[in-house]
């Protein structure tokens, strides 16, 4: 791959970890460990340390979130009611694609497959200097249409107050609960419970490297949406595409944090060396410019490559979070590539819109995942469960020998006798064995 591909940027710093630093993984677990001994006095004790906040409830309650609510100017609470509307469509379509059944495998014996939602989640709606309320769509509302009947929604607070919009957002998503607080201390304490706080059975949402790693340690404990890491985009981009465009959406996503990953592959060496060209002119007048510019610098790739078939066989390599494509047959990478959490075909379309209002979910898998798993969904929420029912006395019957000779062979005696029990009980019912032949038991 190395020799058909022209490196016109690389990025100055190494490879991003897909560890957590020491450091965080033990202030992590001291954390956790204090909110497990010490419920809502930990909480407090760390939500004073980190973030100033000591308020006497953290959660809000009806009169509190309708002041908050209020605050807020009509036309952001119509943006977001707009984009939960887009959010909520393409759920519902998701829900509705997944289906219950009941199968009659032989005669009389009936299997079935049910879609139940968890109990109740958790919903991060990560804060300070990017207040995602686009979050609170994605990890409340779905888990909303997927059936959940408890979601309980947390943000940090914002300057010793709670950040309207976000609490807005989550309102309007239908949390049930909704809590100003923020950090490890926000996800210890919904994933374990306290006094006044019930855990809940998943968590779901990004935020900064200390929430990632909390979740990572308190799975199993709890079910997480995805391990997260930083943001990330790869762009695919043909002669057509337009280098202002491939610049502004490559700095779109690395305004995120300056560990983002941000990567132009193109088959046009013009496109690559114009789109550069391009991001350092745009750079100065980004108010988000040092962060988005550290992203560049240190996190930056541009390619070229011979075909766009190398170009879509990189892309996969790479396994991106987003992979954007700009390209003049842009629907060619669904049949193309398999490797992406996202993917945004054709120009009129971009990440942007993924992140913000489009309706597809946003919290996707990074650092190499999307090999192996999709992003959060309705699906995330649901557990697919099974259940048997045999109505045929004959049918149990001759399962009944099967098992108990199956379960010999693997030396389980108490599977045997438990399978013995229900060939002898119904063997004397009339029974045409023809009706089970061995090879559909």
């Amino acid at each position: 791959m190395s020799s058909s591909r022209t490196i016109i940027k690389a990025p100055a710093a190494s490879e991003p970890t897909r560890t957590s630093r020491p450091e965080i993984v033990e202030t992590v677990a001291e954390v956790i460990a204090d909110v497990r001994a010490h419920g809502d006095a930990a909480v407090r004790r760390w939500s004073q340390k980190f973030d100033q906040w000591n308020p006497p409830s953290f959660r809000l309650g009806p009169d509190e979130i309708a002041a908050v609510v209020s605050s807020v100017p009509e036309t952001v609470l119509d943006d977001l009611r707009f984009a939960q509307q887009q959010v909520r469509g393409f759920a519902q379509a998701q829900r509705d694609s997944l289906t219950d059944f009941e199968v009659e495998t032989l005669p009389g014996v009936f299997l079935g497959q049910r879609n139940i939602p968890v109990g109740a989640s958790g919903a991060y709606v990560p804060g300070g200097r990017y207040p995602l309320t686009a979050s609170a769509h994605m990890t409340v509302l779905t888990a909303k249409v997927a059936g959940v009947e408890r979601v309980a929604a947390t943000t940090p607070p914002d300057r010793g107050a709670p950040p309207a919009v976000s609490i807005a957002a989550m309102h309007l998503a239908g949390a049930d609960e909704i809590y100003v607080m923020g950090g490890v201390q926000a996800v210890a304490a919904l994933a374990l419970g306290t006094e006044t706080i019930d855990s809940v059975d998943m968590f779901a949402g990004p935020g900064n490297a200390y929430v990632a790693e909390a979740k990572r340690q308190l799975f199993g404990e709890v079910g997480i949406d995805l391990f997260a890491g930083p943001t990330e985009v790869v762009i695919v981009a043909d002669h057509t595409a337009d280098p202002f465009v491939v610049a502004t959406d490559l700095l779109s996503q690395a305004e995120h944090g300056p560990d983002s990953p941000v990567v132009l592959i193109t088959t046009s060496e013009d496109v690559a060396t114009r789109t550069i060209a391009w991001v350092e002119k745009l750079l100065p007048d980004l108010p988000t410019g040092e962060v988005a510019g550290r992203a560049w610098r240190d996190c930056g790739e541009v390619i070229v490559v011979p075909t766009l078939t190398t170009a879509y066989d990189l892309a996969d390599r790479y396994a991106s979070e987003h992979v954007q494509i700009l390209t003049a047959e842009p629907r060619e990478a669904l049949h193309r590539m398999r490797n992406y959490g996202a993917l945004f075909l054709g120009d009129k379309t971009c990440v942007a819109y993924g992140d913000k209002v489009i309706g597809t979910n946003h919290v996707l898998p990074t650092l190499g995942a999307a090999r192996y798993t999709g992003g959060l969904w309705v699906g995330k929420y649901l557990k697919t469960v099974t259940y048997q029912e045999i109505r045929d006395a004959g049918a149990s019957a001759r399962l009944g020998e099967i098992c108990g000779r199956a379960s010999r062979i693997e030396n389980f005696e108490g599977h045997a006798r438990s399978a013995d029990v229900r060939a002898a009980r119904y063997g004397s019912a009339s029974l045409d064995w023809a009706d089970y032949p061995l090879d559909q038991v």
